[in-house]
């Protein structure tokens, strides 16, 4: 199993959202190497639902990959806002995920997690880092979790 973090603006689609969904499809990334991550995820594969530009940011819950990369139907809308005039059904450009909830945390803010030292090497407090899908290891996704589920 592999460990990623995704984020979401919760004003758009929070974690709450995907609890009441249930499932969705991990729509508008339209950065190329945050695409060949979501390529790489494997069903079962678990991620941190990170809220982002939100106050404070940070990591909301825990959702699992329930089906594996495929085309990403917006980009083909041309009401969508995430529509790539440049991206044909014959020779797609941008993928999604299908995610299920897992686990609500409370909420673990990013100046929390800058103060932890399993993620002194996380992509995500990487300067200028500005990717909405990267990877976790099982140590930084581990202590994510356990940091979240303090009460």
């Amino acid at each position: 199993m592999a460990y990623w973090l995704m984020k979401s603006e919760p004003d758009v689609f929070g974690y709450d959202d995907l609890v009441r969904k249930r499932r969705e499809g991990w729509d508008g990334v339209r950065n190329y190497q945050a695409r060949n991550f979501m390529r790489q995820m494997a069903i079962g594969d678990q991620a941190i639902f990170y809220h982002s530009n939100a106050t404070p940011p940070g990591a909301a819950g825990v959702c699992k990959v329930v089906k594996a990369a495929e085309p990403d139907p917006t980009q083909f809308d041309r009401s969508s806002k995430y529509y790539d005039a440049s991206s044909s059904p014959d020779e797609p450009r941008w993928d999604w995920v299908t995610v299920a909830p897992v686990k609500r945390l409370r909420l673990v803010s990013l100046d929390e997690m800058r103060t932890m030292p399993e993620l002194a090497e996380c992509r995500l407090l990487a300067r200028g880092n500005r990717l909405s899908v990267m990877p976790l290891t099982a140590a930084e996704f581990a202590a994510i979790v356990a940091a979240g589920s303090r009460r």
